[in-house]
């Protein structure tokens, strides 16, 4: 692996990204993060977005910088560490020349890029057309697909339901009763009782469903609507989980690997 062969711009930052992003930073990538000015991830301890909110944040032992200009990525990855920008996509494009891409923002929306973004560009999750949008799509859903290669055609749709941990779906999520702006009263690694007030979105209580450690929580005085999910809540009960890559996010990035490594061989027979 040449140095030009080893350079990914990942679009987004969040706990997903994040596992991608660690995962080919420990496989020899120089990894650069773009992302959106004021992104709204739940689970800020294992998203390197963060360093957009504190200047630097470190998941696993990987520092990520927030970086105002281009001319500043050279440098943070000559010290081993990962860029995370919210200028324009085009202008990081333009200055890092990446020959990998990877959007990592599982937006389940039409995406606005095609084969000719990079060399090597992955998809992760719906609405992203295999073979069209990106040279590989990975499968996000939980389930007996989860990160799998998809070569042609999407991954499966959103089924809007959270995953199920230790019996509990839709009532470990923490949701915004109303439109605003959101405050919070615990951080993420507290021990939450049932009924309990996590935080206010303007004058409205959040109140958690279950008992268990808040895994995660959007950041304060984030702009957010009624009905986003703003926090989650862990049943198990498990302090260090709040702090790891979780397994879904390992076996999506494992997919990613698997696909770049893939896509690789397939130029080196074309040669």
């Amino acid at each position: 692996m040449t140095e030009t062969q080893n350079k990914v711009l990942v679009r987004g930052g969040g706990d997903l990204a994040t596992a991608v992003i660690q995962k080919l930073f420990k496989s020899g990538f120089k990894v650069v993060v773009s992302e959106l000015e004021n992104p709204k991830m739940v689970r800020r301890t294992v998203s390197f977005s963060s360093a957009i909110y504190e200047g630097t944040h470190s998941v696993e032992g990987i520092e990520a910088i927030y970086c105002k200009h281009v001319d500043e990525i050279d440098v943070l990855l000559n010290a081993n560490k990962i860029p995370v920008l919210t200028c324009n996509e085009d202008v990081i494009m333009e200055a890092f020349k990446p020959d990998i891409f990877v959007d990592a923002t599982l937006s389940k929306k039409k995406v606005n890029y095609s084969l000719d973004k990079a060399e090597i560009v992955v998809g992760l999750g719906p609405e992203i057309n295999a073979g069209v949008d990106a040279h590989v799509v990975i499968e996000t859903a939980r389930g007996h697909d989860l990160g799998r290669l998809i070569f042609a055609g999407y991954a499966k749709e959103n089924t809007h339901c959270p995953g199920d941990i230790a019996g509990y779906t839709t009532e470990r999520v923490l949701r915004s009763p109303c439109d605003g702006v959101i405050k919070s009263l615990k951080r993420i690694g507290d021990h939450i009782e049932k009924n309990e007030t996590i935080a206010f979105v303007n004058d409205m209580p959040v109140i958690s469903q279950v008992e268990g450690v808040l895994r995660g929580l959007i950041h304060d005085n984030v702009e957010i609507t009624k009905g986003m999910k703003v926090g989650d809540v862990d049943p198990r009960g498990i302090t260090e989980y709040c702090y790891t890559i979780s397994e879904k996010g390992r076996n999506i990035a494992g997919g990613v690997l698997e696909a770049i490594l893939w896509r690789r061989d397939v130029f080196s027979k074309a040669d």
